[in-house]
């Protein structure tokens, strides 16, 4: 009897792999749904879009990017997580969903463990921006008047929880002092009022924050990484002009729902590296300011770990709760 039911067990295994890999191999037979969860124009969008746009010439198949904005993030997230894990409802994921999402108590979907990285991406510094007339004319500047009028700055966010939002609060856990958070549906609608002197300072992606320091709409003071950014050689860094020891970067993935097959999962890290690795993809985001490693889903699931740890506790120690 023992013997009858493991080696029915062997077969509905082996059944079950066999499928997945079938999927994978005719994979994708439809259109593609690319969730971007915030609003058009910020880093978000701009990823899905480059990637979206090859994938479906790879493909032969559209894969159509569906801006889903809304509790920074996580409304998109939910609905990812909760579709089939077929492989046509994916997401370009950030920080705030998958490693910061301890600032919210009451989502009613787990990130950890409904939604699972095909893989990192790209990584970027981010960038301090203030409108081109401010009197910020230098990190110094903003800095100074940051420490001396605590809660007198208004800084813009993608949203409660994302990613511009956080570093912005490892800032200010750095210098000990707090800013007021005026937070948006993504960096596309946030920029658009920093533009007009609405807000005062953004720490925005540098994918979506730079095309306006170029055009003069913009200034950038600073940049929020570990070292100088090469397209940024003039800029310091956030350590460098006067908070020893702050860094903090913006990241990004391609995540499923933790229920689509390993096989399938493989089979989509593959293909996006493959249009990573094209010339014109690199050469775009080298004008973003936007950093790519090959990275494996088991490689993007340690990643998310450490980046879990280290994230919860500036949540905790900033005492954020957004719900």
């Amino acid at each position: 009897m023992k013997r009858h039911f493991l080696k029915l067990l062997g077969a509905t295994l082996a059944s079950v792999l066999l499928g997945a890999a079938a999927m994978a191999q005719d994979y994708p037979a439809k259109p593609i749904r690319l969730v971007a969860p915030f609003a058009p124009g910020g880093a978000v969008d701009i990823l899905a879009r480059i990637i979206g746009e090859r994938l479906s010439t790879q493909y032969g198949h559209n894969v159509i990017v569906d801006n889903k904005p809304g509790a920074s993030g996580h409304l998109g997230a939910q609905l990812v997580a909760k579709a089939p894990g077929d492989g046509y409802t994916l997401m370009v994921g950030t920080i705030g969903i998958h490693a910061a999402y301890a600032s919210y108590s009451k989502l009613t979907y787990k990130p950890s463990s409904e939604l699972q990285p095909v893989l990192v991406i790209g990584e970027a510094p981010n960038v301090v921006l203030v409108p081109a007339n401010s009197k910020y004319k230098t990190f110094a500047d903003f800095l100074a008047d940051a420490k001396a009028n605590a809660g007198k700055i208004n800084y813009a966010s993608a949203g409660a929880g994302s990613s511009v939002h956080m570093v912005t609060e490892l800032f200010q856990l750095a210098i000990g002092q707090r800013m007021n958070h005026v937070p948006y549906k993504g960096s596309g609608p946030a920029l658009i009022d920093l533009i007009s002197g609405q807000v005062d300072v953004m720490f925005d992606n540098m994918s979506s924050g730079m095309p306006h320091v170029h055009s003069g709409k913009l200034r950038v003071l600073a940049v929020t990484g570990p070292k100088r950014d090469p397209r940024l050689p003039e800029v310091p860094t956030i350590a460098e002009a006067g908070v020893p020891g702050y860094s903090g970067t913006s990241w990004f993935t391609l995540a499923a729902p933790a229920s689509m097959p390993a096989a399938l999962v493989a089979r989509l890290n593959q293909d996006v590296q493959r249009v990573l690795a094209s010339p014109e993809v690199v050469a775009r985001y080298d004008k973003m300011g936007m950093n790519y490693t090959p990275n494996s889903p088991a490689e993007a699931a340690a990643f998310f770990k450490s980046e879990t740890e280290k994230w919860t506790r500036v949540i905790e120690a900033a005492r954020i709760q957004l719900d």
